[in-house]
């Protein structure tokens, strides 16, 4: 309200609000919660930490510092105040790409417009495709499913071999 105030007198931004005015002023002069106290502590030791790690830790290295800091937090916490902060972990992990899209293709029409339910069973469909890391390598699935239950329908599993096992009821 306090960036609108040169434009709208303050009693009828409460009002439209649904707040009461002494309420915002009180509200105003109030400082910050000792939650927000001591958010504003943990991210600098956070910040601390993750420059200390030359910026690499993320969220489960960070909350494991702490605990044996002896500092009670919660992973999620740590998640979030990270996350607010800007502060991200590096992956040494490599993202595989695993399809290559052909620029010149036509996209496949949309024929059911993103609506993915249904009326009644074996009405339609839905399909996806994934893989799955294996030390043998990868492993791709297909599964079918029905929208109106949500039931699977059918799927299929199919190595780099070629093999492939498919169920369906």
């Amino acid at each position: 309200m306090s960036a609108y105030q040169d434009q709208y007198p303050i009693a009828t931004m409460c009002r439209v609000l649904g707040v009461s005015t002494s309420g915002y002023y009180a509200w105003r002069k109030r400082g910050p919660s000792r939650r927000s106290q001591q958010n504003a502590v943990l991210v600098e030791r956070i910040t601390v930490i993750h420059e200390q790690s030359r910026g690499t830790y993320g969220a489960p290295r960070i909350h494991a510092e702490l605990k044996a800091e002896g500092v009670n937090v919660g992973h999620n916490r740590v998640a979030r105040l990270m996350r607010q902060a800007g502060l991200e972990g590096v992956s040494r992990r490599k993202g595989r790409k695993t399809t290559t899209r052909d620029e010149k293709a036509d996209p496949a029409p949309d024929l059911v417009e993103r609506e993915f339910t249904a009326d009644s069973p074996d009405e339609l469909w839905i399909a996806d495709i994934t893989y799955i890391p294996t030390q043998a390598g990868f492993v791709y699935l297909a599964v079918v499913v029905d929208a109106f239950s949500r039931r699977v329908v059918g799927w299929a599993l199919a190595g780099l071999l070629g093999q492939s096992w498919c169920w369906r009821h």
